[in-house]
């Protein structure tokens, strides 16, 4: 009987919010902003997207865009899954909130009492780490701080997190934002702890059931990649290449769900209806406002100023980006996985929302959402497509011009102080784990053995350092190895450096057992 319930209370919704599509195309505004984003789509070289609108209660646009996959027939709808990454930290956070409904916990809980081996590389930042710190990205560490313990690792959650207490702060604690996936991973953690239940469970149980979000999971072990599952993609030697899902389950509280345009929109509904459902209230109006209020500042930066001269503030709440813009409060997020950006954002004193979807690593969604905000809460007309489009050119300008000089700085007629076997071995990093250099004809070979995608042949640059470039990550650049010597002439440690916006290979200073 429960089933027949709740599948019955699926399909009214889904009937509801599919009624209010079909009255889109004779609206002037969807269907103008239909033509931006399709033609958006195609300039951006994007093969696909998912976007939805929520206006006044009443689903305003919900379509899909381009193909599943490139090069194949496969449509995006508004029901294509796809992986939603940060965003999830919305998730996270609104189900501690629930656990403070409930008593179960406060915000300022200290982590140790909860998490007793939780440890910080400070002792004073130990023993007052909080479950709001955990949640604002005040922790101290620097942004995407430890990230490759847990990318593509064999690391479980609580491996993670605990080697996370080797990694140093770079800003004073509760002075600075700086990102961190890994304190959500323990938010996620405390969830299980208080609740009894796995962080998985819980989301599913108390927020995507209840709200009738039946496509949505938090593992990509559960997506059917041969069904209604977009594909994710990268730029490839100017080429947009199809490549593997990457399981997340290591860091799910973070960034592990995957999820739909037409379920996100019953997410920021939910948020808009100030945490009801059906009249039935899933945690308070108070607890929500608590996860929507500044927390932590960030800065406007000078550029940000001059194209967006009506926004003065920037700050992170719990789980959720806070701004204003053209007079209104936003509060969204972003979330990035391996080929997929996506966006969610609402407007409470608008009772807008909205849902961005894309299967490639690109800052499509970024204009896309400005165009959104701009129709609904001002007469802007920026064309913010061609705008954004342009700086992207520009930067990848600078890109080019920086490899060349990296080129032009390689030191020519140089060799290894030692033979290629003096530099095979196991060296260990505290934070990381173990690295290997192998000897595979006559070509030195590196080998991260906790994260099987990171691998490469070790090409000599000159003296000792060698070039390398990971052949199942398109998305990095190519990096380099140095070996550092003793006084005895013998490999003390590597140094491994691969500039990227993401994670940060310099942390991981590996020494030579």
């Amino acid at each position: 009987m429960r089933f027949i319930t709740k599948s019955f209370a699926a399909f009214l919704l889904t009937f509801l919010l599919l009624s209010n599509i079909s009255a889109f195309c004779q609206n002037t505004k969807a269907g103008e902003l239909d033509k931006y984003f399709a033609k958006a789509l195609e300039k951006w070289k994007v093969p696909g997207m998912s976007v939805g609108i929520i206006k006044d209660n009443k689903v305003f646009l919900l379509k899909g865009y381009g193909v599943r996959e490139s090069g194949k027939m496969g449509l995006v709808d508004e029901n294509t899954m796809f992986a939603v990454a940060s965003n999830t930290k919305s998730f996270t956070a609104t189900a501690l909130g629930m656990l403070v409904d409930e008593g179960k916990i406060s915000w300022d809980d200290k982590v140790i009492d909860h998490l007793p081996w939780f440890r910080m590389y400070d002792p004073y930042v130990t023993m007052n780490t909080t479950i709001r710190d955990l949640l604002t990205h005040r922790s101290g560490l620097k942004t995407f701080s430890g990230d490759l313990i847990w990318y593509g690792s064999s690391h479980s959650r609580e491996e993670v997190v605990k080697r996370a207490a080797n990694l140093k702060p770079a800003h004073g604690f509760r002075t600075e934002y700086g990102y961190s996936n890994i304190m959500y991973l323990a938010a996620g953690l405390i969830i299980e702890k208080v609740s009894g239940i796995s962080w998985d469970d819980f989301v599913s149980q108390r927020i995507f059931e209840p709200l009738g979000m039946t496509s949505s999971n938090t593992s990509i072990t559960v997506l059917d990649l041969n069904g209604n599952t977009a594909i994710p993609h990268n730029d490839s030697d100017d080429q947009v290449i199809p490549i593997k899902y990457l399981n997340w389950d290591n860091i799910g509280p973070a960034g592990s769900i995957n999820s739909t345009a037409s379920d996100m929109l019953r997410w920021l509904r939910f948020q808009l209806e100030s945490g009801k459902v059906n009249d039935k209230t899933l945690i308070s109006e108070k607890t929500l406002r608590e996860l929507w209020s500044p927390q932590i500042v960030q800065k406007v930066s000078p550029f940000s100023q001059k194209i967006w001269p009506s926004t003065h503030f920037k700050s992170y709440g719990m789980g959720w980006s806070l701004m204003d813009y053209h007079g209104k409060k936003i509060i969204s997020h972003s979330g990035g996985y391996d080929g997929f950006i996506s966006f969610s954002a609402f407007v409470p004193e608008a009772n807008l929302g909205y849902v961005i979807l894309t299967n490639k690593n690109s800052s499509l969604y970024l204009p896309l959402s400005y165009r959104i905000l701009d129709y609904f809460l001002s007469d802007e007309q920026t064309d913010w497509s061609e705008k954004f489009y342009d700086l992207i050119e520009q930067g990848n300008a600078a890109d080019k011009k920086q490899n060349e000089e990296d080129i032009a700085g390689r030191i020519a007629g140089t060799s290894p102080t030692l033979s290629l076997s003096q530099y095979c071995g196991t060296y260990t990093s505290e934070i990381y784990g173990e690295a290997e250099i192998q000897l595979r004809n006559d070509q030195l070979y590196l080998i991260f053995k906790h994260t099987p995608i990171f691998h490469s042949p070790l090409l000599h640059w000159h003296y000792n350092t060698f070039s390398l470039k990971f052949p199942d990550v398109p998305s990095l650049p190519e990096g380099k190895a140095a070996f550092i010597l003793n006084k005895d002439h013998e490999v003390e440690r590597m140094l491994i450096d691969v500039p990227n916006p993401d994670f940060d290979f310099t942390e991981l200073e590996f020494i030579r057992k």
